[in-house]
């Protein structure tokens, strides 16, 4: 009988053990391969394991998820299937180039805007009436969440070698998730080495924050590449973008790179608009009959500093440089330095200039564009 009790007590005491070796971190669904709920503590998960996402993730302030290398996350369809790091909260994806973090769809036929993608808030600035950091932005899948605040250094964590398929879920046309988002994200924030693919609306969008990224690949994105808003700060090297052919947009407005100072351009007078630098950038549509809107729009109180730029892949352009807004041009301390390849004649204007001065926009023939070969490890290019 002694030898019984013994045995038991020991099982419970394994049992208490075991439960609270589980990276504290109670919150998040108890299915071993599910994921959904608050993660609280440390959750590291586990590469041997391909993961579905059944619901909201959410990396709450103090909390930190740890992705390794090889990790595979599969999304259950869905507005409301995302993984959003709260502020204060922190992701590590410690992707390599010969194994990534992989981001899909769980569908049998997975398509653009199957799910919500990866959002990260951080507490750097955005701009806003106040100014001196006291500005705050609400996210746009769920205003519940805010970001935005006065520290420029934030850090959510480091984000390296991941790929973003199947993104951008959308709830309404003015409520639709992207590939990659960041929220007023700082520059104590690593971010390198992302491939987005086959995503509705835009690859990445910049919300404030003072951010860098460098190499990213976005390939047949619905919207725009590379979007900017409420007063991003940092700095985007090696991007290339492309539309593929045969690819067509669902949107009435598609751009390469398109760059707003404040958000939507509803407060011209705000604090810390977007003054931002794009280096070493690609923009092709070789879509073979479908439009892009603009390969660049720079507007509404917008600065921004944009060099090595090569355009190409075709004449299905509306304007190639537009500088202009119903809601506000582009300062006229913006400055661009582009190639336009031959052939492409644009069916509206190769440049449109502020309307009250003009920025510093000028062809160089020597432009390259972004360095391919730091996309390798994506397969895309081979």
């Amino acid at each position: 009988m002694r030898k019984v009790l013994f045995l038991s007590m020991a099982f419970i005491a394994l049992l208490f053990v075991a439960c609270n070796n589980d990276d504290d971190n109670n919150n998040v669904t108890p299915v071993d391969n599910e994921l959904s709920g608050d993660i609280s503590g440390v959750k590291t998960l586990d590469a041997t394991i391909e993961y579905k996402l059944v619901g909201a993730l959410n990396v709450v302030d103090g909390g930190t998820l740890n992705i390794p290398a090889g990790t595979v996350i599969k999304a259950e369809k869905g507005f409301n299937k995302y993984i959003l790091v709260e502020m204060g909260g922190k992701i590590n994806i410690s992707g390599t180039s010969s194994n990534p973090v992989v981001m899909t769809s769980s569908a049998t036929n997975p398509a653009a805007g199957d799910w919500g993608g990866l959002i990260i808030n951080g507490k750097a600035t955005v701009s806003g009436a106040n100014g001196g950091g006291a500005d705050q932005g609400s996210t746009e899948v769920n205003p519940a969440y805010s970001y935005g605040g006065n520290v420029p250094a934030d850090n959510s964590g480091t984000i390296q070698y991941l790929i973003l398929e199947y993104t951008g879920a959308k709830s309404s046309a003015d409520v639709e998730h992207n590939g990659l988002t960041l929220n007023a994200v700082g520059s104590g924030t690593t971010i390198e080495n992302i491939f987005v693919i086959n995503g509705a609306d835009d690859g990445i969008e910049f919300f404030g924050g003072s951010v860098n990224v460098t190499n990213l690949l976005v390939v047949n994105s619905d919207d725009d590449m590379f979007d900017v808003t409420q007063g991003w700060t940092g700095t985007l090297n090696n991007a290339y973008g492309i539309w593929e052919a045969g690819y067509t947009s669902g949107e009435k407005d598609p751009r390469g790179i398109e760059s707003d100072g404040n958000l939507d351009g509803l407060t011209p007078a705000d604090f810390n608009q977007s003054n931002f630098t794009m280096t070493n950038i690609t923009i092709v549509n070789n879509s073979n009959g479908f439009e892009m809107h603009d390969a660049i729009k720079v507007r509404r109180g917008a600065t921004a500093t944009i060099t090595n730029v090569l355009i190409t892949g075709g004449d299905d352009f509306k304007d190639i440089i537009d500088l202009t807004d119903g809601k506000g041009d582009a300062n006229v301390a913006t400055t661009i330095s582009y190639k336009l390849d031959a052939g492409i004649t644009p069916s509206g204007n190769e440049v449109t200039q502020p309307t009250t001065g003009n920025a510093t926009v000028a062809t160089n023939a020597t432009n390259t564009g972004a360095n391919t070969s730091a996309f390798a490890w994506t397969g895309y290019f081979n």
